[in-house]
C-alpha cells in the first residue's frame, strides 16, 4: 500500500484492537466501535480483492504473452503455407504454359497432316 493508504490501515488496524480489547472485558460497544469493526472487515476484504485483481492481472499477462505467441507462431506457418501456395501455382503454371505449347504443336502438326490429306485426295481425284 501507499504512504497514506498505509498509515490509515495502520490506524485502523489500531482502532480494531481497541474495540476487540473492548470485547474481550465485556465492555459495550458504542456506534462508532461497531462501524469500527465494519470497516476493519471491509479492509480486509478489499486486500484480498486487491490480491485477486493483481493474480487475475498477471494470468491476463501471461494469456496475452501466450496468444502473441500463437499469433506469431502462426502468421510464421501461414506465410510459409502461403509461400509453398506460390511456388505450387507457380510450377502448376509453368507445367499448364508446356503443355498449351504441347497442344499448340500437335494441332499445328495435324493442320499439316489435314492439308497434306487434302492434297492427296486432290491429286487422286485428278
Amino acid at each position: 500500500m501507499g504512504d497514506v493508504s498505509g498509515v490509515a490501515y495502520d490506524a485502523l488496524k489500531m482502532a480494531v484492537e481497541h474495540v476487540l480489547g473492548k470485547i474481550r472485558e465485556g465492555k459495550k460497544l458504542s456506534t462508532e466501535d461497531v462501524l469500527v469493526l465494519y470497516l476493519g472487515t471491509i479492509v480486509g476484504d478489499l486486500k484480498e480483492i486487491r490480491a485477486d485483481i493483481a493474480r487475475l492481472d498477471d494470468k491476463i499477462d501471461k494469456t496475452n504473452q501466450r496468444i502473441d505467441d500463437t499469433v506469431k507462431t502462426l502468421s510464421a506457418r501461414i506465410d510459409e503455407t502461403n509461400k509453398r501456395i506460390d511456388e505450387l501455382a507457380r510450377s502448376l503454371s509453368a507445367r499448364i504454359d508446356e503443355t498449351n505449347k504441347r497442344i499448340d504443336a500437335v494441332q499445328a502438326t495435324l493442320l499439316e497432316i489435314q492439308k497434306l490429306l487434302i492434297e492427296l485426295v486432290k491429286t487422286r481425284q485428278q
